[in-house]
C-alpha cells in the first residue's frame, strides 16, 4: 500500500485505511482474517472497527505490509488468547506498557478488558501513575515488578531474572517477555502511522497530542 493515504481531515492523522474495494487481494484476506478472527469474540471489550466497519486503531495498520502484518496480528492473538498469563496480569502488563510508551490507543483498548478481567478503578490509577498496585494476586504482582524493572533496564538482572522465574516459571515469563516487546511495537506503530483513533481514546492517557508545526514559507 506504500504511499496510499485516505482523506485525513485531522492535521495528526497520517494514516487512513483506504476501503476494502481499493486494497489488494493479499490486503482484504488480511482484513477479514482480523476482523472475523477470535479478536471478534471481544470487540465490545477491546475495539477492533470504527463505525463504518473498516479495522480501528492499530489494527488499521497491519495490511500496510500483509505478509508482515499477518504475522504480528497472530502473535497479538496468542498472547491474547494462549497464553498461560492470568486475564488480569496479561492486561495489567498490556496498561503498564501502554503508560510507559504513552499510547491512549492501548490504555483505551485494554481498561475495559483489565476492569473485566478483576483489575479496581484504584489498581488502574496506580498502573497509570507507574506504580505496582495493590492486593492483586502474586503472579499479577510478580510480574509487574519484573515488567517495571524490564521497561526500566531493557533486561532483567540477576535477582530479578530469579525472582520471576521462581514466581512465574519460564514459560510465563517468557510470554510476558513477548508481550513487553509486542505491545512496545504496536505503540511504535501508532505513533509513526498516527490512525484515527476511536472516540474516546484521544488523549485519554496523555491528553491531546498537538500536530507538528506547520514548515515556514
Amino acid at each position: 500500500m506504500g504511499d496510499r493515504h485516505g482523506a485525513a481531515p485531522d492535521p495528526r492523522v497520517r494514516f487512513v485505511l483506504p476501503p476494502r474495494e481499493q486494497l489488494s487481494e493479499e490486503q482484504a484476506e488480511l482484513v477479514e482474517r482480523i476482523a472475523g478472527g477470535p479478536r471478534a469474540q471481544q470487540a465490545g471489550v477491546v475495539p477492533l472497527t470504527d463505525g463504518d466497519g473498516r479495522l480501528s486503531g492499530v489494527f488499521s495498520l497491519m495490511p500496510i505490509a500483509p505478509a508482515v502484518g499477518d504475522r504480528v496480528q497472530a502473535v497479538g492473538a496468542a498472547l491474547r488468547f494462549e497464553t498461560r498469563l492470568a486475564p488480569l496480569t496479561r492486561e495489567l502488563a498490556i496498561l503498564t506498557v501502554a503508560v510507559d510508551r504513552a499510547s491512549d490507543f492501548e490504555w483505551f483498548a485494554h481498561e475495559r478488558a483489565a476492569l473485566e478481567a478483576g483489575a479496581t478503578p484504584e489498581q488502574l490509577d496506580a498502573v497509570r501513575r507507574g506504580a505496582t498496585p495493590e492486593a492483586v494476586p502474586a503472579e499479577t504482582r510478580a510480574a509487574l515488578v519484573a515488567l517495571a524493572e524490564l521497561l526500566r533496564d531493557g533486561a532483567l538482572g540477576d535477582a530479578g531474572y530469579r525472582a520471576a522465574l521462581g514466581a512465574l516459571g519460564a514459560e510465563r515469563l517468557a510470554e510476558l517477555v513477548w508481550l513487553q516487546g509486542y505491545y512496545a511495537m504496536l505503540a511504535t506503530a501508532l505513533a509513526t502511522f498516527r490512525p484515527p483513533l476511536p472516540p474516546g481514546a484521544d488523549g485519554v492517557l496523555t491528553g491531546r497530542v498537538p500536530a507538528d508545526p506547520a514548515p515556514e514559507s
